[in-house]
């Protein structure tokens, strides 16, 4: 598209929502279009129609529920890769569940993200997977010290990446301890510095014993 001074429209990311659940397919199409920089190309609630869609309306990015009737989110994602490698899968999933969220990433999967994501937020999980980051949205540590984190507002991510800053793992360690990568490990520590207003692995681990974030409070340093 071309502007009347000559300039060019960026062209949105183009997604495919796949989910047999009708209001999480409206709460993402929502987030996605209030975004601004996707454009939703379709949406279906069937597995046994992915790949045929992806096919018709060749996605960038397909938004993909892992538990669906007759053909689960796992069997499409692996289909996908086989026929389309070069679409971006971004898994949904109510479940927390190691064995699946390890076979998904397996499997070609950038990011793997918990229902329980603000919708909002899932823009910027895409980006981040489009620019080559695999994702993954868990709450490892989940016990009384999560409830206090999430009143800091801190995410479940950086709640598990502080815990772990705690142990003295180095960034790599931590993102092959959460599958993640060690970029998007970097990204969420300049968040948690952010909002415990510290500089500083020492001084975020300091922070977060004293204000009980952590449930491991011992800190080594890597």
């Amino acid at each position: 598209m071309r502007f009347a001074d000559g300039g060019c429209a960026v062209a949105k990311t183009k997604i495919l929502i796949v989910d047999d659940h009708r209001l999480m397919l409206e709460a993402v199409s929502a987030a996605l279009e209030l975004d601004g920089d996707f454009e939703i190309v379709g949406a279906t609630a069937e597995g046994t129609k992915v790949l045929s869609l992806v096919g018709q309306l060749v996605p960038d990015v397909v938004v993909l529920d892992v538990r669906m009737p007759l053909v689960d989110g796992l069997t499409c994602l692996k289909r996908i890769r086989a026929a389309f490698p070069a679409v971006v899968v971004v898994m949904l999933s109510a479940s927390e569940d190691k064995t699946i969220i390890r076979e998904a990433m397996d499997n070609g999967a950038r990011a793997f993200v918990l229902k329980h994501l603000d919708p909002r937020d899932l823009g910027a999980v895409i980006r981040q997977a489009l620019n080559g980051t695999v994702f993954q949205s868990t709450g490892v540590f989940a016990d009384a010290s999560a409830t206090i984190a999430a009143e800091a507002g801190l995410t479940a991510k950086e709640h598990d990446i502080l815990n772990l800053l705690s142990t003295g793992l180095s960034n790599a360690a931590i993102a092959k301890e959460l599958w993640v990568a060690e970029p998007t490990v970097k990204f969420h520590l300049s968040n948690i510095y952010r909002k415990l207003e510290v500089r500083g692995r020492t001084a975020a681990v300091q922070a977060a014993r004293s204000k009980g974030l952590i449930t491991n409070p011992l800190l080594q340093e890597a």
